[in-house]
């Protein structure tokens, strides 16, 4: 398959899955299939594997990049690292101070997604509807689930890191709120990850390898599952996908009240550097009118009417351009 995608293009495009990574609830798999990337980033990830062994004894290096797809993933991943500090910077300020625009903006993104990834369903039957009736279900089920205890078995870090990093490719749900719905944001994140980067202690480091296994276990089996599928049961796939980003919705509705925030062993709040809740883990879905009067804070109700509807024009546009490579 012959791909006409620009570095620039592929650069771009990664700078927009990072951005959207940083936002929780948003997943880069949704960005990934809005640009029309999606097919190939997972057969790129599918190419990794036991198999590039023979493929370097017989081609070497060039032979091994090409199977890889090397220039797609070195845009694609650089552009990623950018969006990622854009993200920190710019969308953690932005989510920060005007919340329900950004909000609205990714509402308006995923919901245009949902209608163009469908209509790419060329035959709708019942297996159709009901798969996307299931995975809607699911991903909506998923955005309202009470987060786990948790455990700190290696077992449970490993299945742990191989769900996460399911969750990063498929479109809908973040790999973090996975984690968050695991019981194991808190166990990963804020002790394992800041203890390996402070400490060096050598129990950390174990458990990070152990789930860094379970995520290369997870990114190769959900690649050739996901590649697999598209090749023989693509209009069920599409369908799939799309109920997940459906069912998704749900979490990034614009205005809403926080109900329950990451705790400690202790039961009390973890605040961030600020003295503030660090972490959100259930919310409520209220009105404009009603997040002003428990907020006090500003609903920007015709800004994000406006942001809603920019974000639906960006797929829209580019869906066009995807229309036009195509060509």
């Amino acid at each position: 398959m012959k791909h006409k995608h620009t570095s620039i293009g592929l650069a771009i495009r990664g700078a927009a899955m990072g951005m959207a990574e940083v936002i929780p609830g948003v997943s880069g798999g949704t960005i990934a299939f809005i640009t029309g990337i999606y097919e190939r980033l997972i057969n790129s990830i599918k190419a990794i594997g036991f198999d590039l062994i023979g493929t370097f004894k017989k081609d070497g290096v060039k032979g091994v990049w090409n199977a890889i797809d090397g220039n797609f993933l070195l845009f694609l991943i650089g552009g990623m690292i950018g969006g990622i500090v854009i993200g920190i910077f710019g969308i953690s300020y932005l989510l920060e101070t005007y919340p329900p625009v950004v909000w609205a903006f990714f509402f308006g993104l995923i919901l245009g997604s949902v209608f163009y990834i469908g209509r790419q369903i060329t035959k709708w039957t019942w297996k159709e509807a009901v798969i996307l009736i299931a995975c809607a279900a699911i991903a909506y089920g998923l955005t309202t689930s009470l987060p786990a205890t948790g455990s700190t078995s290696y077992l449970y870090v490993f299945i742990s890191g191989m769900i996460a990093i399911s969750a990063l490719i498929l479109p809908g749900i973040s790999g973090s709120f996975i984690l968050l719905i695991m019981g194991m944001y808190t166990y990963i994140v804020q002790d394992t990850l800041k203890g390996v980067l402070s400490t060096f202690a050598m129990d950390k480091i174990i458990t990070m390898m152990v789930f860094g296994f379970g995520c290369l276990a997870g990114l190769m089996s959900i690649s050739r599952l996901l590649s697999w599928t598209f090749a023989n049961y693509k209009n069920l796939t599409l369908a799939a996908l799309t109920g997940f980003m459906l069912g998704s919705l749900n979490k990034i509705w614009p205005w809403k009240k926080a109900t329950k925030w990451l705790e400690d062993g202790n039961g009390n709040i973890i605040l961030d550097e600020n003295g503030l809740p660090d972490k959100i883990l259930m919310e409520d879905n209220i009105s404009p009118l009603a997040y002003e009067l428990s907020t006090n804070s500003n609903a920007y109700l015709i800004f994000a009417i406006v942001f809603f509807v920019v974000g639906i024009g960006i797929v829209f546009l580019m869906s066009m351009a995807d229309k036009n490579n195509s060509k």
